[in-house]
């Protein structure tokens, strides 16, 4: 089974995790007169109530969902050349994830997206 991982979205996900630290620890803090759980459950309910919308961008925005396939040593759709080969599965108006692979050394692949981008691809 192999996972594929959409980085940019790994990242901010990591990034969005740093962040909600400091911010509910100040919450413990200003709350840490009504008791650790009372403090404890309320800050969750508010990061909660913050963090969904993050985490609803982050997870569903299409603007970070290209997502691309990188192989080793495969034979190049347009040029033949074997190397690493990339292609573009799916984009916020391109899906190709049900359709026979095609991938394309670097050199074509660069062709093929300004290619895509041309058509109105965004990538």
């Amino acid at each position: 089974m192999k996972i594929e991982v959409n980085f940019k979205r790994y990242f901010l996900y990591l990034l969005r995790w740093q962040l909600s630290s400091p911010l509910l620890a100040g919450c413990l803090y200003f709350l840490a007169s009504t008791g650790t759980v009372v403090a404890t459950i309320i800050s969750n309910l508010i990061g909660g109530l913050i963090f969904f919308w993050v985490d609803k961008f982050i997870f569903q925005s299409r603007k970070l969902a290209a997502s691309w396939q990188v192989e080793e040593n495969i034979k190049c759709a347009d040029c033949g050349k074997i190397s690493r080969g990339y292609r573009l599965v799916k984009a916020k108006n391109y899906n190709k994830s049900e359709a026979a692979p095609e991938f394309r050394c670097e050199n074509c692949s660069i062709k093929k997206s300004k290619e895509l981008k041309d058509r109105g691809v965004e990538i």
